[in-house]
């Protein structure tokens, strides 16, 4: 029986985003593709540093034991690349050094390895490339562009994975976004204080959240096969937050729409408008996904943070990431 990754949380993580690649990028950007490939040949064995999601990846990771066989697995890594197939050597050498439980891989030198995502059944992809987070969103995958510049992860949590949600345009759909844009807060309160019992359309990282939230559960029952009293043990947990500019009474159309959903959340924050830095300082999140750069690059300053170039902030900005 072939491979499967059917009900699988998968995650699709570019080598840059794995691993700090900044520099051999800058030797990419100032020469050309011949100059970083013989940089990766020369530095074959020499690990690379974390990125800004290594804390993430090594987190899911350890859902599964080491012992756990393949087909039993909740959670599978793919590097997806536009790496070579050499430097993609140094990426499995990197991950073996580090620990990491890396075997699939996709290295396509230069070309846009985003079509490889549907065949994965990725449930996520994180690459600093803005086009090819853009055209996997448009294939209905989420997304989001790493700030490789991010700080990293906080250690305080090794028995967590704490991510951390925006609302609108990436849970949600645009729709209320669009009414802001269109007539600024007060319609926005109107609009969604009539709408509070109408869900919202979901955005680009509800299957996402829906993913996680079916792992969480499934860690927590008894493992088939043996007793009731043999419960799983799992070390590691899922710690959600929506982080969201929304305030009341236009909170009570968000809740009510994860309700409608049948997903749960762990914390709510809802801001009015406030910055969102200061309250992921404490959240303490090993990723937050935004689809406005402004929080994004606020973010970054505190915690490993994900543009997602979707809904109207993003539209006519294909160039900027």
């Amino acid at each position: 029986m072939p491979a499967s990754l059917d009900g699988k949380l998968v995650v699709a993580i570019s080598s840059r985003a794995v691993f700090d690649f900044e520099e051999e990028n800058r030797v990419f950007e100032r020469d050309d593709d011949a100059a970083y490939m013989a940089l990766q040949r020369e530095r074959l064995d020499l690990p690379a540093q974390p990125g800004v999601a290594w804390a993430l990846v090594r987190k899911l990771l350890q859902f599964d034991p080491p012992d756990r066989l393949e087909r039993d697995r909740r959670v599978e890594v793919v590097v997806v690349s536009r790496n070579d197939p050499v430097s993609g050597l140094r990426v499995f050498r990197s991950a073996a050094s580090a620990g990491l439980r890396l075997e699939r891989g996709v290295f396509t030198r230069g070309r846009a390895p985003w079509r490889y995502l549907a065949p994965l059944k990725a449930n996520l992809f994180l690459s600093a490339n803005s086009d090819d987070v853009r055209a996997a969103l448009a294939a209905g995958i989420p997304a989001a562009r790493v700030f490789p510049e991010s700080v990293k992860a906080s250690e305080s949590h090794p028995d967590e994975i704490r991510i951390a949600f925006d609302g609108d345009a990436v849970l949600f759909s645009d729709e209320s976004e669009r009414v802001f844009q269109a007539g600024g807060l007060d319609a926005f309160q109107r609009h969604e204080a009539a709408h509070a019992e109408l869900p919202l359309p979901p955005g680009p990282f509800k299957p996402l959240l829906e993913a996680l939230h079916r792992l969480q559960r499934e860690s927590e029952v008894a493992d088939p096969g043996v007793g009731a009293e043999m419960a799983v043990v799992v070390p590691m947990r899922i710690r959600t937050a929506l982080v969201t500019a929304r305030s009341a009474p236009a909170h009570e159309r968000a809740i009510r729409t994860l309700m409608h959903w049948g997903i749960e959340v762990d914390e709510a924050l809802f801001l009015g408008g406030l910055a969102k830095g200061p309250f992921l300082k404490e959240f303490e999140p090993d990723f937050f996904f935004d689809d406005q750069t402004g929080h994004c690059e606020s973010a970054a300053q505190v915690a490993p943070a994900g543009h997602v170039p979707a809904g109207v902030a993003n539209e006519g900005r294909e160039g900027q990431g």
